[in-house]
């Protein structure tokens, strides 16, 4: 199966969490931050939003930050996705 974004809509494959700090102490799954670095793995086709004109600025591939508490979380298959508005990614990263 593949997702297909509608709209402005971007689907992400977010980083996994850091296991351990820079120091060398293990962090258990409760305590470990979920990164809010992702890799682009699909893109809407932009278009109309809203009565707006939207064109997409990130492609597949890109290494994007996003908003802490955005998007839906998707599990499709054995993966884990998150589907975002464009709007939602902050920036990205080179």
């Amino acid at each position: 199966m593949k997702l297909v974004p509608l709209g402005d809509r971007v689907v992400l494959k977010q980083f996994e969490a850091e296991e351990t700090t820079k120091s060398g102490i293990i962090l258990t799954s409760k305590t470990q931050e979920k990164p809010q670095e992702a890799e682009v793995v699909a893109v809407g086709p932009g278009g109309m939003v809203d009565g707006k004109e939207v064109t997409m600025q990130v492609k597949v591939g890109d290494k994007v930050i996003y908003s802490k508490y955005a998007g839906n979380e998707v599990k499709l298959g054995e993966e884990e996705f998150i589907i975002v508005k464009q709007n939602d990614i902050l920036a990205v990263v080179e």
